[in-house]
């Protein structure tokens, strides 16, 4: 007999007043968002740079439009580029799910580079805490995957399997679970520790590759039991997507890091 885990039936919304609905997925991507700021700000106290909590307040709403905008393009490009060329109109039907991290990863990038040339502040020392604080965010949005039962694993026998309502009659990895766990929790945890050092609190870039490498690992892993997009499919020797795009973020990420502690040894 194969167990399995009853998805459990809550109320996509959490919050109905008149015709706007509030979902717990808005709310999911609102709290990591929040919590990261948060986060954020308590840091700035400890790395250099003389960022300030005004700063890091005013980034949030920047972060928000690149997240959402990168988000939503990634998915667009490089998930389900036909379908949205023939049905434009759907792009703005975020609530409907389809988000790429890659492309809210990009999407935060470019508005650090311009929020940081606009307020003159150093690039390399805000990109680390902004990285600090992303697996915050990475994890609420992962558990906002699961509420929103999408991009769940592949069909699976093990004890904690779960039966998703739109993926069939067959239990599923939580995928979605352990890219919270991996790429929010444990990644947070492992920069959490680094950052107590103060010397490589110095180490400008050393947190962005290390959040870029780590989450590039993590989802290389995790999408080993992830059930790729039907329409893209399995790739090149049972790759997927995920794994391709993942892949420039891992020796991308090794590279900074090892840029950043070369040139904190060189200046020690």
């Amino acid at each position: 007999m194969t167990f399995a885990i009853a998805f459990p039936m809550i109320d996509p919304v959490a919050v109905q007043l008149g015709p706007i609905a509030i979902r717990w997925y808005a709310l999911a991507y609102i709290v990591g968002l929040v919590g990261g700021w948060h986060y954020i700000k308590y840091l700035t106290k400890k790395f250099p740079g003389n960022i300030t909590h005004e700063h890091v307040d005013d980034f949030l709403f920047w972060a928000t439009i690149g997240v959402v905008i990168g988000g939503r393009l990634g998915y667009v490009l490089f998930y389900n580029l036909d379908y949205f060329a023939a049905n434009p109109g759907a792009i703005l039907q975020v609530w409907k799910g389809g988000m790429s991290f890659h492309g809210g990863f990009l999407g935060v990038v470019v508005a650090a580079i311009l929020f940081c040339k606009k307020h003159k502040l150093p690039m390399m020392t805000f990109g680390d805490l902004i990285a600090c604080g992303a697996p915050i965010g990475l994890f609420f949005g992962r558990i906002a995957n699961f509420a929103n039962s999408e991009l769940y694993g592949r069909e699976t026998d093990v004890a904690w399997g779960v039966i998703f309502p739109n993926g069939g009659p067959n239990p599923r990895h939580p995928s979605q679970l352990y890219e919270a766990a991996m790429e929010g929790l444990i990644l947070f945890i492992i920069m959490f520790i680094i950052s107590r050092r103060e010397t490589l609190r110095h180490s400008s870039g050393l947190f962005i590759g290390l959040f870029i490498a780590g989450y590039g690992i993590a989802r290389s892993i995790v999408e080993t039991v992830r059930q790729p997009d039907a329409h893209i499919g399995y790739l090149s020797g049972g790759s997927t997507m995920g794994q391709w795009l993942s892949i420039p973020m891992i020796l991308i990420g090794i590279a900074l890091m090892v840029m950043a502690l070369r040139k904190n040894k060189e200046e020690a």
